[in-house]
């Protein structure tokens, strides 16, 4: 690594509590008491946006004509989750950050902006789903953690107290 050059750190965001949490806490314990404007990072955010046919599961006809919809619906959501992202880092003066929408499962999307962008750290929030509905869908978080070529932090919401 050149002198003066960045390590890159990747924060995998959704439109989930838990992922804009796990990026609040990278900016406020890494990056801001730092320097938010001489970071030690170069911040990427990427949010994976999954493709309309892996958003439906519906097979004959009809699912053609519901297609244009859902893509429409899921380019929302990440104009959404983007645009919220963006707030989260002005909030804290963080104005060197690259946010990414890249079409494809979470999984595959971040292990390979890792791999672009020759990230050093990977950061993602956990959902904190049970056995069972992880084992169903698959944790993002899990996956990450063994296959990406860097280090993955994952951070955890603080459960709320009833």
């Amino acid at each position: 690594m050149a002198t003066g050059e960045k390590q890159v750190m990747v924060v995998g965001i959704d439109d989930s509590a838990h992922s804009l949490y796990a990026l609040e806490w990278t900016l406020d314990h890494l990056l801001v008491p730092i320097s938010p404007v001489n970071s030690p990072f170069k911040l990427i955010v990427v949010h994976a946006k999954p493709s309309a046919s892996s958003a439906i599961s519906l097979a004959g006809p009809g699912a053609a004509e519901v297609l244009p919809y859902v893509d429409s619906d899921l380019k929302k959501i990440a104009a959404r989750v983007i645009e919220k992202a963006k707030e989260i880092c002005l909030a804290r003066s963080v104005h060197d950050v690259v946010l990414e929408v890249i079409e494809g499962d979470a999984r595959n999307v971040l292990c390979e902006a890792v791999e672009k962008h020759h990230a050093s750290v990977l950061v993602v929030g956990s959902h904190g789903y049970g056995a069972i509905k992880r084992a169903v869908l698959g944790s993002v978080s899990d996956y990450c953690a063994h296959h990406a070529h860097c280090t993955v932090m994952i951070v955890k919401k603080p459960k709320t107290k009833h």
